[in-house]
């Protein structure tokens, strides 16, 4: 029997609405996990694995055993979500379906995907088919933090020879190259005094606003032509009041610590150290002209800001890849034409994702995965886009493991 047979549309949107009403903020995934593991027990898999990834925090691993005399895949997507924005309108953990659209709290990026690919791998497990390689479904968390998830499963030993990764791209993409990810801090140190005595202060936020037009400024070079709007930069967070913890109780006092978080996307050939090196550079530029001026570089940022915890690189991968091929052969099957792009896709490779530890592990991997209509696309996903990739993905991974080696 076909594995399509076994895959329906309203378990997928069943399931996608399940995931967006577990909350699963950066670093607060727990229900989502919790969740997780429920399911992959009800539904069967060979093994449920639970890492504890930093102390307190769990991930989930959901496997479909081989006889080993096959090749692996792995579907891999992160539970974590972006912080919720302050124009919804609704409960953002309802979901709610209007026409082809589902809404809800990180159903773009990524629930949609998850619900893709874990429906997939039911679909086999359904099919009862003769499983040759291991089919691992890696729900991870931290995504959003660099990939530390990912990191620490690579770290435990669980490697396949393929994956998937269904980010929020499109299905009419398959990528398979993207820039790095490095976030840092910069700390601008002032002198605290009563707004009464303000004349005797150093203003901390005031003081920032030299390093934010000086980052407008900065300059650099392009190193890859597949990627010729990165490197890319945005001092994305900020904050300043009075002591390294930001206390805003006291607005009536001069700021004396000001903090930006800054996210830089990066082609290959530019490294951290250089990357730091320039920006440290810049500062150094300006406490030479304002001997007020006092800063800290801080990378890696503070846990507390729940930002960053590890390097991503950038990612390629070969566009003639076998899992690339698979993947686009599978695609074709389901919706009659081939994807419109493969490779580079822009914009959609100045995202970063964890396809870059998969494939500096040596795992053959690209991303595909279901997204929205432009307007409020972070918030809502194409049903059609979510039901296309969890056939594509269901049909891949049947291929790859049950057939031999």
């Amino acid at each position: 029997m076909n594995v399509l047979d076994h895959l329906k549309r309203d378990e997928i949107v069943g399931l996608a609405c399940d995931l967006i009403r577990q909350p699963s903020l950066t670093n607060k995934e727990g229900p989502a996990v919790d969740y997780m593991i429920d399911w992959y027990e009800d539904q069967g898999f060979d093994e449920v694995i639970v890492q504890e990834v930093q102390p307190g925090r769990r991930q989930v691993i959901g496997v479909l055993k081989g006889d080993g005399t096959g090749k692996s895949m792995m579907f891999n997507g992160h539970l974590d979500i972006d912080p919720i924005t302050a124009d919804w309108m609704r409960d953002p953990y309802e979901p709610r379906v209007e026409g082809n659209r589902l809404w809800g709290a990180g159903v773009h990026n990524m629930k949609s995907g998850d619900a893709a690919f874990l429906m997939a791998a039911l679909a086999i497990k359904r099919s009862g088919a003769k499983l040759r390689g291991d089919l691992v479904c890696a729900t991870v968390v931290g995504e959003l933090q660099g990939g530390v998830g990912t990191v620490h499963m690579l770290k435990e030993g669980i490697w396949t020879d393929y994956a998937i990764v269904p980010e929020p791209y499109g299905v009419e993409n398959i990528l398979t190259k993207c820039v790095g990810v490095h976030d840092f801090a910069i700390n601008v140190i002032g002198k605290s005094e009563h707004i009464s005595r303000m004349e005797e202060s150093i203003d901390a936020v005031k003081k920032m606003r030299a390093v934010l037009d000086r980052m407008d400024g900065m300059e650099f070079e392009a190193r890859d032509p597949d990627l010729p709007g990165a490197p890319r930069w945005v001092a994305g967070s900020i904050i300043g009041g009075r002591n390294r913890d930001h206390d805003l109780a006291g607005p009536y006092n001069i700021p004396d610590f000001c903090t930006v978080i800054v996210d830089f996307r990066y082609p290959p050939g530019y490294t951290i150290d250089e990357i730091n090196g320039r920006f440290s550079d810049m500062l150094e530029e300006i406490a030479v002209e304002d001997p007020e001026f006092r800063y800290e570089l801080e990378y890696p940022v503070n846990p507390k800001f729940r930002v960053g915890g590890t390097v991503m690189p950038p990612m390629g991968v070969d566009p003639d890849a076998e899992v690339v091929q698979i993947l686009k052969e599978s695609h074709r099957t389901v919706t009659g034409e081939y994807p419109k792009r493969i490779g580079a896709v822009i914009p959609r490779s100045y995202c970063g994702n964890d396809t870059a530890h998969l494939a500096q592990a040596g795992v053959e991997c690209c991303l595909y995965g279901p997204r929205g209509y432009p307007d409020d696309v972070e918030k809502h996903v194409r049903i059609d886009e979510m039901v296309t990739c969890s056939k594509a993905m269901a049909l891949s991974g049947y291929q790859v493991v049950t057939r031999g080696k």
